[in-house]
């Protein structure tokens, strides 16, 4: 029971690294004006990602200033969610 809660977790975790990823390369895209976000699919889009991502982000940009205008806070959430995917089946599972 306990490792299919593992397994979920994980997938979950999985899953908000995608939603990440997807922020990151649309705030690019509107960065460099290759969509623009009057268009409603990308605002949506935008909105969306935005609202799940920001107050988890919120806490590491405090630590982590953008350098040079480079949010650099995403890659780190990234970083340390991959971290505790590996830990999380060693400490509760046993299985490394």
């Amino acid at each position: 029971m306990l490792a299919i809660l593992v397994d979920i977790i994980v997938i979950v975790l999985q899953l908000f690294v995608i939603l990440l990823i997807v922020q990151a390369v649309l705030s690019w895209l509107v960065a460099f004006e290759m969509v623009s976000r009057r268009s409603p699919i990308v605002d949506s889009i935008w909105r969306f990602t935005t609202a799940i991502s920001d107050p988890v982000l919120r806490p590491i940009r405090r630590f982590i200033p953008p350098i040079s205008g480079v949010d650099l806070s995403p890659l780190v959430l990234i970083l340390l969610i991959y971290l505790l995917m590996r830990a999380l089946p060693c400490l509760l599972l046993a299985r490394c």
